[in-house]
Parts: structure tokens; C-alpha cells; sequence
């Protein structure tokens, strides 16, 4: 079989996945074949202690979209189901491995950092911490150059909104419908998905959503009570919709006419993941707080970033304990974050990051162009894509198509109409084609009627629980 994408005819996918696996690249040597021995039936026990110990509604989703996966060996772009099935991580935990899976250089880092360092102490100041928020003072765009420290995006989040209201002295937060931006405290009441935030109202007050990019909706919200506007450049959760041309420039203004600080969460879009290091760069736009967060754990620590300007951290002169946390930003994270800040860089992971990306819409395009009765629109910046099917449903079904055909997809929690498709950066050309290849096998069979047996999706019975020890 041959696919032919912008006028070249490419060979099979799998033959072309064949010859390069296992060969070194500037982005690292990947595994060629599995290191562990497959095992079904331990892959079954751990679903089962799963369902009984964590999530049992989650096993049952992740069956039905045959994505009941137990992630076993991980590297590059790829990861190794426990039952020794191969897929390409197009989620990537949406976004959090754009150096790859386990990239060599940075696993060398973090055992590097382990031979010395532990999470160290908090209250002290850290070497470690400086040098890596000296090195997102240079590559964050503008005058944004003093950084806050976490573990996650929605703790990142909740700094940058505390900043904002300690800054101003004002108290509402301006966020967009479908927008995402973390399940903690502050994050959680600017999320644009009633869903997400009924089950625990009455949350923080001075909350706003507006639709995304509706500017004369924006510019009504924003007033003199405004302390500060959340957004996305493209929602993520929302399914990878990308601001119009002009949208962020015009909040950008109306912020600054009413005195409002703009927030960009980063979290999924940055680290070159739109073919830019910055989603923001798309739009000529520089916030006055950036988030950043999953890919600068390179994979293998929890890290964020909350960047600021110098301005802002005057809130923090007489208050320089006012926002603390333990795990946030320790030694060891650091130092694994500041390689992995290194080889983006080194590598030239941005610029390759956008050359995949046209590969890799010019093939969605013509696949959409071939299928309109099931993809209604494709869309996205970079290695950050969506293909939005005709209706609902068809996200789930198409998870569980492209499962059987050896890719790791998901579609929007905000938006189940949406796929996203966000591989890893070092995602090579012969790669690309093999995620093109599988979409159109996974869509063949989906109007063919195919789909995950009756066996397959039913819950299977959970093991009982132990007896409490006796005291």
C-alpha cells in the first residue's frame, strides 16, 4: 500500500516505522524492540486493582474506547501496552511529553540529579531553583522575568490568579466557555465547563466566562473591577480551537485600557508545541503572567511555572511567603526541567516541531477532504491538532478504531466531537505517515461497522477487597 500526501507518493508506513526504529537521531537513540516480557494477565490484574482501588468508571470508559491500557515500556514517541501491543501517543497526557518519552538525555539528567540532589528544602532558597528561573526569564517572551514555582497547572494557575487579585487589589477573573485551566481552588472556578465545577458550588466569587474569541464579549466583561483576563491561545480541553488572527491582541488592549493584567496559560500550547516556542508568538501578543507546566517535567517529574514581570512581584516584597509549596519546583525537578529546556534548544525541537505539523495537515486535510460525512473540520498550530467529527459520538468510536490500529488518541473532554492529536515533538516523517495510514483505517472500518465486542466492554467482576488487619 502507498499514501500519498502534498504530491509525494511514500511508501507503507510500518516498513518505513521498521527501518528507523532503533536508529539514532539528534533527539535521541529510541527503543527498537520491548525490553520487558508481555504479560496479559498481570495487565488484567492491575485493571481489576484499579477499578476496585481507584476508578472503576474509568476502567469501563477506557475499555469501551479500547484504551484499557497499561502502560508498560515508553520511549520517543511510543509506548508498550503490559500485553506487548505497540501504539504512538498522540495524547501524550495531553501534552506532557514533547521531548519524547523517556528522551535519553533527559533520564541522564535526572539520574545525574538523584546521584546529589533531593527535593531539597523549600523555605531556603536553591541553586537549582535560580538557574532554571534565570532560564525562563530568557526564553518567555517580553519583560516577563521572576518566577513562582509548582507542581501542576491548575497550582500554577491558582498563583497566577492570587497574583492578579493581590496585585490589583481587584477581585474578578475574566475566563472563556470550554476553556480549561486545572481541577484545584482558583483554577477550578475559571473553568468553561459547568460540568467540571456544579458538583462543588459555591466556588470563588467574581468568576466571569465569555465565549472564546467573541471580542465584543470580552470587551463588555472587562471593567474597572477586572483584575485579570485567564486564556488559552488555543484550548486544549476544549478541542484545540485556536484564537481568530486579532482576538488576543484585542483583550491585550482592552486589558490595558481598564488596567487588567492578561494571563496566558501555556500549559498544553508552549514549549513548541504550536512549531513556536510560545503560542502567544502566533499573535505578536506578550502577557503579563505566563503558566507553564507538563512538558517541562520532560516526562519524568511534576513541575510548573508561573512567569511574571518585574512590576508584579512588587506584590511580593512585603509578602514573600505568601505563596508556598512544598514539592513545587524542587532541586531534582529543576534540574531535569532545565535540560529539558536545553534540548528543545540544542535540538532545534521548535523548528521540527512545525515542519511535522505541515506533514502532518496537509495529510488530515486530505483524509477530511475524503471523508466529509465523518470529519467536519480539521484545525490546530504546530503538533497541536483537532479533527472534529460530525457528531459526539464518533470521538469515542474513533479512540477505539485508531486503538486497534496502533495509535494512543483521545478525544476533548470539553468537546467528545473533537480528537486530539498531540504526539510527541520528536515525532519523525516516517511517524507522521503511520498516524495518517491509521486514521484512515480506523475511519474505513467505522463506516464498516466495526467496533469493540460485547466481551470487550463489559465489566468484568472486581476482585473483593481485604479484610482490615487486626489491631
Amino acid at each position: 500500500m502507498q499514501i500519498r500526501r502534498s504530491g509525494v507518493l511514500r511508501p507503507n508506513t510500518t516498513q518505513l516505522y521498521r527501518q528507523r526504529m532503533g536508529s539514532e537521531s539528534r533527539f535521541g537513540t529510541w527503543a527498537s524492540e520491548i525490553d520487558f516480557i508481555p504479560d496479559p494477565v498481570a495487565k488484567q490484574r492491575a485493571l481489576d486493582e484499579f477499578a476496585t482501588y481507584l476508578n472503576p468508571q474509568k476502567v469501563r470508559v477506557m475499555r469501551a474506547a479500547g484504551l484499557d491500557i497499561i502502560e508498560a515500556q515508553r520511549s520517543g514517541a511510543w509506548v508498550w501496552d503490559l500485553d506487548g501491543r505497540r501504539f504512538l501517543d498522540c495524547f501524550t497526557s495531553a501534552g506532557s511529553f514533547n521531548v519524547g518519552r523517556r528522551n535519553p538525555r533527559v533520564v541522564a539528567a535526572a539520574h545525574a540529579a538523584l546521584d546529589r540532589l533531593d527535593h531539597g528544602n523549600f523555605l531556603l532558597c536553591s541553586e537549582q531553583k535560580a538557574t532554571l528561573a534565570a532560564r525562563l526569564a530568557q526564553i518567555t517572551p517580553g519583560d516577563l522575568s521572576c518566577t513562582m514555582f509548582g507542581t501542576g497547572g491548575g497550582e500554577a494557575n491558582d498563583f497566577a490568579i492570587k497574583l492578579a487579585r493581590g496585585a490589583t487589589r481587584r477581585a474578578k477573573i475574566v475566563s472563556t466557555i470550554n476553556g480549561y485551566h486545572g481541577h484545584t481552588g482558583f483554577a477550578l472556578s475559571a473553568a468553561g465547563r459547568g460540568a467540571f465545577r456544579a458538583p462543588f458550588e459555591p466556588l470563588m466569587p467574581e468568576f466571569v466566562q465569555v465565549p472564546f474569541g467573541d471580542t465584543e464579549a470580552m470587551r463588555d466583561a472587562i471593567d474597572e473591577h477586572t483584575a485579570a483576563v485567564l486564556l488559552e491561545p488555543v484550548q486544549g480541553e476544549g478541542g484545540i480551537v485556536v484564537a481568530p488572527p486579532e482576538y488576543l491582541a484585542d483583550v491585550r488592549a482592552a486589558c490595558d485600557r481598564a488596567g487588567a493584567l492578561l494571563i496566558l496559560d501555556e500549559i498544553q500550547s508552549g514549549l513548541g508545541r504550536t512549531g513556536k516556542w510560545w503560542a502567544s508568538e502566533h499573535f505578536g501578543v506578550v502577557p503579563d503572567i505566563m503558566t507553564i507546566a507538563k512538558s517541562l517535567g520532560g516526562s519524568v517529574v511534576p513541575i510548573s511555572a508561573t512567569v511574571f514581570t518585574e512590576e508584579l512581584r512588587e506584590f511580593m516584597i512585603p509578602n514573600p511567603f505568601i505563596h508556598l509549596s512544598t514539592f513545587g519546583g524542587s532541586d531534582l525537578a529543576c534540574a531535569v526541567a532545565l535540560e529539558v529546556i536545553n534540548v528543545i534548544e540544542e535540538t532545534g525541537l521548535v523548528d521540527h516541531a512545525a515542519a511535522m505539523g505541515r506533514l502532518l495537515f496537509d495529510g488530515l486535510h486530505s483524509i477530511a477532504r475524503d471523508h466529509p460525512d465523518v470529519i467536519a473540520d480539521v484545525r490546530g498550530l504546530g503538533l497541536m491538532a483537532g479533527v472534529e467529527y460530525v457528531e459526539d459520538s464518533l470521538g469515542p468510536r474513533m479512540s477505539y478504531h485508531l486503538s486497534q490500529h496502533g495509535v494512543l488518541a483521545i478525544y476533548s473532554g470539553n468537546q467528545p466531537a473533537v480528537m486530539r492529536l498531540m504526539p510527541s515533538l520528536v515525532i519523525e516523517e516516517s511517524e507522521v505517515d503511520y498516524l495518517l495510514h491509521a486514521m484512515e483505517s480506523a475511519l474505513k472500518d467505522l463506516k464498516a461497522g466495526e467496533g469493540p465486542s460485547e466481551s470487550s466492554t463489559r465489566t468484568r467482576r472486581r476482585p473483593v477487597r481485604p479484610a482490615p488487619t487486626a489491631s
